[in-house]
């Protein structure tokens, strides 16, 4: 996730320059702990890790959820965020020269997957889990949720622009994890991004989230896996990034596009992988962020 450095995203910043605050980020990456065992590990009192909570919290950072204990309920911390991405210079503002799409999850144009897999609307199981042939039922377009051991799903992006306008930069937001039997949170995927047929990079994914429930996953799933990572994919003229690291050499130019012609999105975990873990994508109403396939791309006219 992109965050600019300005005055409206201070209460973001602010979460950084308290020594307890980074603290508290640093153990919720290795597990999801209580006020009370922050307040332990940190030495102060549950009242001072609550108020750094509410601002983590408040930031987006970080959810909190309420469990019974043996000593009756309690409030528990989990990072929300692998990563934020500081942007110093301003983007390019939503004008001509810029247009973004929402894809759903559901919408994809091929796929060739082998299980486990499996698709989920916001009410129900489509067709049934771990047979393949329900990714071409005409219900697919209602899925939230699709996941798959290996394979790929391919996505067409609009190819909007006309005349001498040239693609100057392209970045494509989604949530995803790894996709192992019931869930695993060690459980490595190599996931790899191409667009127009050109392989952009690929990312390991360190792991499957269920050992806690997704902030907008429905009630009705008992299915293991329930969030995953919100990762932003940017094809930019000095290469391919993944929220900020670097990909591949790959740019705008490199990917060949012509007008009049979509552009193919795939998402991919081959069986020649190093790590064969499979892949989540999660949409709208279904894991810890509430979106589909959110695309931004920024041109340039050409004279």
């Amino acid at each position: 996730m992109d965050i600019q450095v300005n005055s409206d995203n201070l209460p973001i910043l602010e979460c950084f320059s308290s020594k307890s605050r980074v603290k508290i980020i640093e153990l919720l990456s290795e597990e999801a702990k209580s006020i009370n065992e922050l307040a332990e590990t940190l030495d102060v009192s549950s009242a001072i890790v609550t108020r750094h909570i509410q601002k983590l919290e408040e930031a987006g950072i970080i959810r909190t959820e309420s469990v019974s204990g043996t000593r009756g309920r309690r409030k528990v911390c989990h990072l929300l965020r692998e990563s934020l991405t500081l942007r110093f210079t301003k983007p390019q503002q939503a004008d001509d020269n810029f247009y973004a799409v929402s894809i759903p999850v559901g919408q994809y144009a091929d796929y060739e997957v082998q299980p486990t897999c499996g698709l989920a609307s916001e009410t129900g199981i489509i067709g049934m889990v771990d047979d393949p042939r329900y990714f071409s039922s005409p219900d697919h377009v209602k899925a939230k949720h699709l996941w798959f051991g290996s394979g790929f799903v391919q996505y067409r992006i609009p190819n909007y622009l006309v005349g001498t306008q040239r693609l100057r930069e392209l970045r494509i937001s989604f949530e995803i994890c790894s996709e192992a039997p019931d869930y695993n949170e060690h459980w490595p995927s190599d996931i790899g991004f191409a667009l127009n047929g050109i392989h952009v990079g690929m990312w390991t994914c360190p792991g499957d989230f269920g050992r806690h429930r997704g902030v907008y996953t429905p009630s009705w799933w008992t299915i293991g896996t329930q969030y995953g990572l919100l990762k932003t994919l940017t094809i930019r003229s000095d290469g391919t990034y993944l929220d900020g690291e670097r990909l591949s050499d790959v740019t705008p130019d490199d990917l060949n596009l012509q007008v009049g012609r979509d552009i193919p999105f795939q998402i991919s975990n081959p069986e020649t992988a190093v790590h064969r873990g499979g892949v989540n994508l999660f949409g709208s109403r279904f894991g810890n962020y509430d979106q589909e396939v959110e695309v931004s791309v920024y041109y340039v006219p050409v004279r």
